[in-house]
């Protein structure tokens, strides 16, 4: 009979589960260590053992005298890092907009089986928008999103924060696919970045998920000279 888990890695791995499955989203408050304390009948040293883990582990962020948060989750794969693409233009020091093109919430196509996937029986918001970093064209996104996963965002006007940056800031997605390809660019992908027809693009593609539902499928295309994906191996990459 294997022994039961220490008391601090039981407090770890419930308010884990809690922020996996969504039950906590981004920025919710995490109970107070003396609330803690008071579920569990511990010591305030075995809630702090727990906490610092899951801080180490970037699940909450620790604010001093305000408590502590449910992070944004890191859009990520085991080696490769896709940042929020926001982010990274403003870390590169350059003037950030998004222009939204087109916007209708419609259901999904008949016989696409992708679609009826995401949409699950409900309805999709269909998106189209550029990316503008120090006023040219950075990147042409196509996103679609399940409204049943996501309903708000179907009033959300995306003039703040882009569409990508308001998922992870409302829905705490627990597992994404990504791929990474290339085209040249068409008559229509050249007129939206502004590109001579046929110049290589880098296109990712990805999926999320929340527990096994659909959150979200976007197509992003990037001139090739603008946006670098770099992926870092080894045993504590």
């Amino acid at each position: 009979m294997t022994a039961s888990r220490p008391l601090h890695q039981r407090i770890r791995g419930d308010i884990e589960s809690r922020i996996r499955s969504g039950e906590w989203p981004p920025g919710y408050r995490v109970p107070f260590e003396t609330e803690l304390m008071a579920e569990y009948g511990c010591a305030r040293m075995t809630v702090s053992k727990a906490m610092s883990s899951l801080a180490d582990a970037g699940l909450i962020v620790r604010r001093k005298r305000a408590g502590s948060f449910v992070a944004p989750p890191k859009m990520h794969a085991p080696v490769l890092n896709i940042p929020d693409i926001q982010s990274a233009v403003l870390a590169r020091g350059e003037a950030y907009t998004f222009r939204l093109l087109s916007r209708r919430i419609r259901g999904p196509r008949r016989g696409d089986a992708d679609e009826q996937a995401l949409a699950a029986g409900g309805r999709l918001l269909d998106l189209e928008g550029v990316h503008d970093a120090a006023g040219r064209p950075f990147a042409l996104e196509r996103r679609l999103v399940s409204l049943k996963a996501a309903p708000d965002m179907a009033n959300a006007t995306f003039t703040e924060r882009p569409p990508g940056a308001w998922l992870l800031e409302n829905i705490a997605w627990t597992e994404a696919e990504s791929r990474i390809g290339a085209v040249n660019a068409d008559p229509e992908i050249s007129r939206r970045l502004a590109l001579d027809p046929g110049t290589a693009c880098l296109v990712v593609d990805r999926k999320t998920w929340r527990t096994g539902e659909h959150v979200t499928r976007v197509t992003q295309i990037f001139p090739g000279e603008v946006f670098n994906l770099i992926a870092r191996f080894g045993p504590d990459a």
